[in-house]
């Protein structure tokens, strides 16, 4: 049985650039209803790249945040649990422990665990601490998005238990690593791609990079973006 926080929040402006975000969470102290989208209640900002329904339901690892305090110390008394924007925080999963495709029970409803999350500039905005996005990504302290097989309610006394393992896909933390890989073999690409449960977004994602690196053959393999941006004044 594993205890978790559950969170949600509005809308608000960030501290330095003022552009609206999700990121602020509160903690749940209501039953609520956990639908295709999301939790009821809860919004984001910009929905080009957060939201959605294989992006329904974010968890974050509690302990990570002990290693992000330590790297970023001028945050540490910020960095807590649903600081980062996290639906879910829990205190005994991390990336090792679970797999794309993996089915879990939350109170009445069943989630699937379906690509890892992307970090975006505004948690550097957020903190006010440069390259906190960066480091997230490249350690790869990203969590994880669910997408919701069976809506219900949940409550905050709810626990996340595993149900049905994919027991031949890889970790989060092996596929992560794949596709963080310089130049990854095609074949263990076109396996990741395959993965049943996976993200549609990521799939194409993959499958377009898989079709790169088989045109150039054997040239250098520029890696990915390893997170969102701050877009230019304007956009």
């Amino acid at each position: 049985m594993n205890r978790i926080s559950l969170f949600i929040g509005g809308i608000a402006p960030l501290p330095d650039s003022g552009r609206p975000t999700g990121m602020f969470k509160h903690p749940v102290r209501a039953a609520l209803q956990l639908g295709p989208e999301g939790f009821s209640g809860d919004e984001q900002a910009d929905r080009r790249v957060h939201g959605g329904p294989e992006k329904a339901v974010h968890l974050y690892p509690a302990a990570h945040y002990a290693r992000l305090a330590e790297k970023f110390p001028e945050a540490a008394a910020q960095l807590l649990p649903g600081s980062l924007g996290e639906n879910i925080s829990s205190p005994a999963l991390d990336e090792t422990q679970v797999r794309i495709g993996d089915i879990f029970q939350l109170g009445a409803t069943r989630l699937q665990v379906c690509q890892p999350r992307s970090p975006c500039w505004k948690i550097d905005d957020r903190f006010g601490c440069d390259g906190m996005a960066a480091h997230i990504a490249e350690q790869r302290l990203t969590g994880w998005y669910f997408r919701v097989l069976q809506p219900g309610t949940v409550t905050p006394e709810a626990s996340l238990d595993l149900v049905e393992t994919a027991a031949d896909a890889p970790t989060l933390a092996a596929a992560m690593a794949l596709w963080a890989t310089h130049r990854p073999a095609p074949a263990a690409l076109r396996q990741l791609a395959a993965t049943p449960g996976i993200a549609a977004g990521w799939q194409r994602k993959i499958v377009d990079r898989l079709a790169w690196l088989e045109k150039q053959d054997g040239q250098e393999s520029p890696p990915p973006p390893a997170f969102h941006v701050k877009p230019e004044a304007g956009k």
